[in-house]
């Protein structure tokens, strides 16, 4: 009897709690939709595997065309310091979001300002089986936009390369001549054997030789007339140097973007020498 009158109560409030639902259907729509999150939420949390994505990233604003100030000095201490204590970009429970794998920096221009480029790994959804990826719910590819938040730092970037597998880039070593027209004298003694720049991984560039000729100049006044003075003393220097670049589509990459070939300018600073103005003339 007992039994009986279990049954009873149980089907009377599994109807009473039906007629409520039927009643209230958009209530009904709303927890059935919390529902159905909750549970996807707690299964990709739980059961589905973690993809991972490998990808270059280079320092700015995010926006490929945009041109804005590029970080100086302090912003890459700011990098090294999350380099070495291993700092990770991390979700809500814990769990890996970004991390920084190597950091590479060149001069820009004679400025106090410099190109970083960083190799990175993310978690991210892959979506489909065409290569595309979200992080942090926005797609991301080559030339995308891209923000991180570590706990020291925060910064935005331009994705240029992505990959599935770790990027392993093979440099090499080469040998140029570079050569300056018309140098003041103080540049060819500044010049010394030996300096070299390190890009925050290795050396990339370093001085074998140098030498010079003397040779003369005239200055103009505003009018391109020549007046009557003495010849200012001039140099044509010769350096030659070491320089690690990676082969690409038939040219020779250095610091990521400059296309090493006789008759171009380089961009390169030592620890003791801002090489401004300087041509290739030889690549051995």
């Amino acid at each position: 009897m007992g039994f009986e009158l279990n049954t009873m109560k149980k089907k009377s409030f599994f109807r009473k709690l039906w007629k409520f639902l039927v009643d209230n259907y958009f209530l009904s729509i709303f927890f059935a939709c919390i529902a159905f999150v909750g549970i996807v939420s707690i299964y990709k949390l739980f059961f589905v595997k973690p993809t991972y994505v490998y990808v270059k990233v280079k320092v700015g604003q995010g926006l490929w065309w945009a041109s804005t100030q590029k970080p100086s000095m302090w912003y890459i201490e700011a990098f090294k310091k999350i380099k070495e204590t291993q700092e990770q970009e991390k979700e809500l429970t814990g769990k890996l979001q970004s991390e920084i794998l190597e950091i590479r920096y060149y001069p820009w221009w004679g400025s106090n300002q410099y190109d970083v480029y960083l190799l990175m790994k993310l978690k991210v959804t892959k979506m489909g089986k065409v290569g595309k990826y979200n992080f942090k719910r926005s797609a991301i590819g080559v030339g995308s936009p891209v923000d991180f938040e570590f706990p020291s730092l925060q910064f935005s970037g331009t994705v240029i390369d992505i990959s599935e597998k770790p990027i392993k880039e093979k440099y090499e070593e080469k040998i140029i001549i570079l050569t300056k027209r018309n140098a003041n004298p103080w540049e060819y003694d500044s010049i010394i054997i030996g300096d070299f720049y390190f890009d925050g991984k290795e050396k990339v560039f370093e001085v074998l030789e140098k030498t010079a000729k003397d040779t003369q100049t005239l200055t103009s006044d505003i009018f391109g007339n020549y007046p009557e003075t003495t010849p200012e003393l001039r140099r044509y220097i010769f350096v030659k140097a070491k320089i690690k670049v990676r082969k690409k589509d038939g040219n020779l990459i250095f610091a990521e973007e400059q296309i090493i070939a006789p008759g171009k300018t380089i961009n390169i600073a030592t620890n003791n020498f801002q090489f401004s103005d300087f041509m290739v003339t030889k690549v051995e």
